[in-house]
């Protein structure tokens, strides 16, 4: 669940917008900064904790762009030269900084007055992009996925197969399935020393997990569980090594 942190130098605008914040599940603490000084003080903060800092962590910054002394896009460009920076939503009256805005890799750009469900909208964005920065350094056993609007660590070893869903996969397991933002081919590189492999351009295998074998009429297929997933003439030699290697005393 999300850590956020909303910055408004106006006090009616900033407690409105906490309020919609609060009310969305995915968010687990939004918290509020009159202006600059204080919001670098709090993501200053933050990112001394680190990515595990609790409560006091910070996963994105909702920035208004028209505050005292420093504005929003202030504040992006000084938190563009940290390693790890927290995500950036801009919350605006003001139309005409949207490119400015994008170029400093802003998540959104959502206009005031906000309604809630631009505001859930731009909480979506945000809350993918967080569970792809969770898989893109994740080192352990775990792969996050989001169930019902709440981010959750699947096991990896707890997949069957992923299924190719355009610049998605569709993570399989005995229990369900689960729909994470991430390319079949970079699973594939990832989960290569896991023992997944290759069957189809659609499939991805945990070789493991891989009950039969089948040749029908010159075509290979593999079953895992309840599903039998077509094995392309591509890959028919490696599929067929990897099981005869798994099997060897």
């Amino acid at each position: 669940m999300l850590r956020v942190l909303a910055v408004d130098d106006e006090a009616p605008a900033l407690e409105e917008l906490l309020y919609l914040l609060r009310s969305d599940p995915r968010i687990r603490s939004a918290e509020g900064a009159r202006g600059a000084t204080e919001a670098l003080r709090l993501i200053g903060a933050a990112l001394d904790a680190g990515p595990d800092g609790g409560e006091q962590g910070v996963d994105v910054v909702f920035l208004d762009i028209h505050m005292a002394g420093l504005t929003g896009l202030d504040i992006a460009r000084l938190l563009a030269g940290f390693a790890r920076p927290p995500l950036i939503v801009f919350v605006t009256a003001h139309e005409d900084f949207a490119v400015q805005a994008f170029d400093l890799k802003a998540v959104d750009y959502v206009l005031k007055p906000v309604r809630g469900e631009r505001l859930a909208e731009a909480v979506r964005r945000v809350a993918e992009l967080t569970a792809d920065r969770g898989a893109s350094v994740q080192e352990g056993d775990q792969i996050p996925v989001e169930l019902g609007g709440v981010t959750r660590f699947l096991a990896i070893a707890d997949i069957t197969y992923a299924e190719a869903r355009g610049d998605y996969a569709r993570l399989h397991t005995a229990h369900g399935s689960h729909l994470v933002r991430i390319p079949l081919s970079t699973l594939e590189e990832r989960w290569r020393s896991r023992g997944f492999v290759r069957v189809h351009r659609s499939h991805l295998v945990a070789l493991d997990r891989i009950d039969e074998l089948r040749l029908e009429a010159g075509s290979m297929s593999v079953r895992v569980g309840d599903a039998e997933l077509p094995v392309s003439r591509r890959h028919a030699r490696t599929v067929r090594d990897r099981l005869l290697r798994r099997t060897r005393p």
